[in-house]
C-alpha cells in the first residue's frame, strides 16, 4: 500500500514537472519571425531597395561587396578581399532579434579556405580593420563565423561561431580566434551547403542568445546563451568578411530585425540607455579562457535541456530512493510481526 500511495504521488507529480518544463521552454523560444515586429529600417532584404551611397539610404557598403539581385557578396573567392554593409540607422530597441540568412562557399577543400563573417552592433560603422575586415578595438557586440583555425593548437573543430563584448580596450586576438575575450561559441559545419544556413541572434532583459539553422529544417539550435550582458541603444548593425591567402564567397541574402515586446521596470525606463557601456558580468578572466580550450564560460546559466536533465535525474533519485525506502520499511514492519 505504501508503494502505491508513493507511485500515486508521482503520478500527480509528472503533469506539473512537464508543466514546468514547458514555460521553461517557452522562455527560450526564438522568435517566429512575426512581421508586425519587423524593424525594415534595420532589415536587410531583397531586392535590396535603400542599399547605397545615397543620403536616403539605409544600408552603405564598402570594399569588395557587390550587391546583386539574389545576394550581397561581403567578398569573392579570391585572395585579399575585404567587404562590409552596415546599416545607417541606429537602434533604439531595448530587446531585439536578427535573423541572418547567409551563405559561405568556396573552391577550396578542407581547411584550405577563409577567413569568415562577422557580424557588428557596434557604436561605429564602416571602419576597416584586420577582423574580418573590420575594426579591432570595438564599443558593442560582434558574432564571429571564422572558418579557419589560425591558433592550431586549440583543440576545437572549425567552422566556429562565437561572440565578444567589448567597450573598446581589448582588441579580438585573430591568433588566437579570439579565445582570450569569447563568451561561448560552438562548432557549425555551415560551408558548401546545397542550401541557405541561418543565424538568430536575441538580446534581451541582459540575455544574448545566438541559435543555428544549418539544416535547413526551420529548427533552431542553440550556440550561446549568456546572461548578464549589458549593451547600450543607439549602436549600428553591420556585416563583413575577409580572405587572405585562403579564400571564400562570402554571402549574406538578408538580416531581419524584430523587435522584442518586453515589459521593464520603471527603473530600466527611465535609464538612459545610450549611455550603457558595453560590459559581461560573467566574463572571466583571460587566463581562464586559455586554460579552458573550449573557451566557454564556467558560470554560464542553465539552459533549457539543462533544466529538463537536471529535474529528471532529481526525480528519478526521488523515485528509486522512495521505492528503496518503502521496501526497507515494509521488510522492518514484517520483522517486527514475527516478534510479536
Amino acid at each position: 500500500p505504501i508503494i502505491g500511495r508513493f507511485f500515486l504521488l508521482c503520478a500527480r507529480l509528472i503533469p506539473l514537472l512537464f508543466l514546468l518544463l514547458h514555460f521553461t521552454f517557452v522562455q527560450c523560444d526564438i522568435t517566429d519571425g512575426n512581421a508586425e515586429h519587423l524593424k525594415r529600417e534595420h532589415s536587410l532584404m531583397k531586392p535590396y531597395q535603400g542599399v547605397g551611397s545615397s543620403p536616403s539610404s539605409q544600408w552603405d557598403f564598402w570594399g569588395s561587396t557587390l550587391v546583386t539581385s539574389s545576394y550581397v557578396r561581403l567578398t569573392p573567392d579570391e585572395r585579399s578581399k575585404q567587404g562590409s554593409i552596415w546599416n545607417t540607422v541606429p537602434v533604439y530597441l531595448k530587446d531585439w532579434e536578427m535573423h541572418i540568412q547567409y551563405k559561405i562557399h568556396g573552391s577550396g577543400k578542407k581547411n584550405l579556405h577563409g577567413d569568415g563573417i562577422a557580424i557588428w552592433y557596434t557604436k561605429d560603422r564602416l571602419h576597416p580593420g584586420p577582423v574580418f575586415g573590420s575594426n579591432a578595438k570595438f564599443h558593442g557586440l560582434a558574432l564571429f563565423v571564422d572558418t579557419y583555425p589560425n591558433d592550431e593548437a586549440a583543440d576545437r573543430s572549425f567552422p566556429y561561431i562565437s561572440a565578444m563584448v567589448n567597450n573598446g580596450s581589448l582588441p579580438y586576438d585573430h591568433g588566437k580566434d579570439g579565445r582570450n575575450a569569447e563568451l561561448g561559441g560552438c562548432s557549425s559545419e555551415i560551408r558548401n551547403k546545397d542550401h541557405d544556413t541561418y543565424l538568430a541572434i536575441r538580446y534581451s532583459k541582459g540575455r544574448l542568445t545566438v541559435m543555428v539553422d544549418i539544416d535547413d529544417k526551420n529548427e533552431w539550435k542553440e550556440c550561446i546563451d549568456i546572461g548578464g550582458v549589458r549593451l547600450p541603444t543607439g549602436y549600428y548593425f553591420g556585416a563583413s568578411a575577409a580572405t587572405g591567402d585562403l579564400s571564400d564567397n562570402h554571402d549574406i541574402i538578408s538580416m531581419k530585425m524584430y523587435q522584442l515586446m518586453v515589459e521593464h521596470s520603471p527603473d530600466e525606463d527611465n535609464l538612459d540607455w545610450t549611455k550603457i557601456e558595453p560590459s559581461v558580468s560573467l566574463l572571466k578572466s583571460p587566463k581562464d579562457n586559455i586554460d579552458d580550450p573550449t573557451g566557454n564560460f564556467r558560470s554560464t546559466p542553465l539552459t533549457g535541456w539543462k533544466v529538463f536533465l537536471l529535474l529528471l535525474c532529481a526525480l528519478l533519485g526521488i523515485v528509486v530512493c522512495g521505492v528503496v525506502g518503502a521496501v526497507v520499511f515494509q521488510k522492518r514492519q514484517e520483522r517486527n510481526k514475527r516478534f510479536y
